[in-house]
């Protein structure tokens, strides 16, 4: 008896019906909003240089078939 008891009663003191309490989520730190913030910066200014680019690939295609 003890034997099948034993294990019975760990088996079901280790399934515990109650989920463990979620982290709160925390502000990401000022370092990695000012990282964010400089992507987003870039990401915008890279824009701007492929449309340049493109103008002045333009403008040298124009002037090389005149």
């Amino acid at each position: 008896m003890k034997r099948t008891l034993i294990p019975l009663l760990l088996l079901l003191t280790a399934c515990d019906p109650t989920p463990p309490p979620q982290p709160q989520t925390e502000r990401p730190n000022q370092v990695f909003e000012t990282q964010i913030q400089a992507v987003k910066k870039a990401q915008a200014v890279e824009g701007q240089v492929l449309d340049a680019a493109e103008a002045q690939r333009k403008q040298m295609e124009a002037a090389t078939q005149q």
